[in-house]
């Protein structure tokens, strides 16, 4: 035990009550940090439990204005977060016990490099899982190719690439074009800068905002798009499409579902095997339907419908509308005409047992008998493009708005 003296005295010399002093601490904790860093790779963060044994790997690299990836698993990136380039890696291998993982993650490198200007961050194959996780500087491209996994990138200010097996995509804040291909997983865009190209073998495509012209591939799975300011194409296989927002022309197929177009800056071509299609507004409007209903608002320009199965309904648009033709193999077709819109009609309805077969509230253009057909012709509000209207079997209604 120290006397009172004893502890004053090594207080003067700056020791602690133990009689160590700060700087001897200092340099005893140092000490410890490089003992650390010099073990064994396998030897830090080593878990193993249920005949997996994994390994977290810390690291750094030259940070590059482009990067690279090349890995076996899940993948992050968050671009623009940090000073420097670090990754933190995650590996997992089968082992029948912990020396025998030990030995397997020993051997596991990551390598990092710079070459003609680009970080690359690579794992190594085999029977090794990764998953991956980078922060980095101001980004001006990235690619990452992963041979099984999730991806996330995002705050890049470039064009992106990414490539993945099999796994979701999500990709956020991208000023440039990006280009995305998955194996089958859903694919998550938030605000794209530039063009948009996406496939996926199987899952839904889900984009917020696209500032460029974005082309959307899937082989099942819902497509919607919120915001896009150039054109959309949209492929699905089985699934439905809905955009709410176009800026330019709207390409839209689907193999069973409904495509709903809400508004489009130019002319929406959908094709539909199965399901209805609906547009709220747009320049004009292309449509082959197999099996489905049609529904058409504010269209300003021409209108080439055609349905196998379904009933139609069209409300015109303006001065601006250019000749169109509607025509359904069964069922219903009903056009709103408003009152400053003219326009001519030629009317045919196919297998019609009764002249009510063709309806119109206007006295210019009245129903009647032409061999089997029941037809109807004439101008309406003065006249203007030519609007051809055919049926079969169903009713066709020429409705005031």
């Amino acid at each position: 035990m120290f006397t009172t003296e004893t502890r004053r005295a090594r207080r003067l010399r700056g020791e602690n009550s133990n009689g160590f002093s700060p700087r001897f601490l200092c340099v005893l904790c140092v000490s410890v940090v490089n003992l650390l860093a010099a073990l064994p790779a396998g030897a830090q963060g080593l878990v193993c439990k249920d005949g997996r044994c994994e390994r977290t790997i810390y690291g750094s690299a030259p940070a590059a204005s482009r990067l690279r990836i090349r890995a076996h698993g899940p993948v992050t990136l968050e671009a623009g977060a940090s000073k420097q380039l670090s990754y933190v890696v995650s590996v997992q291998v089968n082992a029948r016990t912990p020396d025998e993982g030990r030995r397997t993650l020993e051997r596991f490198a990551v390598s990092a490099q710079s070459a003609g200007g680009w970080t690359v961050i690579s794992m190594p194959g085999g029977a090794a899982l990764t998953a991956v996780t980078v922060k980095a500087p101001k980004l001006l491209s990235a690619s990452i190719f992963s041979s099984d996994g999730a991806v996330d990138v995002s705050g890049v200010e470039g064009p992106v690439e990414v490539e993945s097996g099999a796994g979701p995509l999500k990709v956020d804040r991208v000023r440039g074009d990006c280009r995305l291909l998955t194996g089958g997983g859903n694919i998550q865009i938030g605000q794209v800068g530039g063009a948009l190209h996406c496939t996926t073998g199987a899952g839904y495509i889900n984009v917020k905002s696209v500032r460029g012209d974005a082309v959307l591939e899937t082989e099942g799975g819902d497509i919607t798009v919120t915001d896009a300011a150039a054109e959309v194409h949209a492929d699905t296989g089985g699934g439905g499409v809905h955009i709410v927002r176009a800026g330019g022309l709207v390409s839209a197929a689907s193999g069973g579902g409904e495509i709903i177009v809400e508004k489009a800056g130019g002319i929406v071509t959908a094709r539909n095997m199965a399901g209805p299609v609906e547009v709220g507004a747009a320049a004009g409007v292309r449509c082959e339907s197999a099996s489905g209903g049609v529904r058409l608002r504010n269209i300003a320009g021409s209108m080439n419908v055609s349905t196998s199965l379904g009933s139609i309904m069209a409300i015109l648009l303006g001065s601006r509308l250019a000749d169109s033709y509607l025509a359904t193999a069964n069922g219903d077709i009903t056009v709103l005409i408003p009152s400053n819109v003219g326009v001519n009609i030629q009317a045919q309805n196919r297998m019609a047992d009764t002249l009510r077969r063709i309806v119109s509230d206007f006295p210019a253009i009245q129903a009647r008998r032409q061999g089997n057909l029941v037809v109807a012709e004439g101008a309406v509000n003065g006249g203007g493009a030519l609007l051809q209207i055919s049926g079969t079997g169903g009713t066709i209604f020429i409705r005031k708005q």
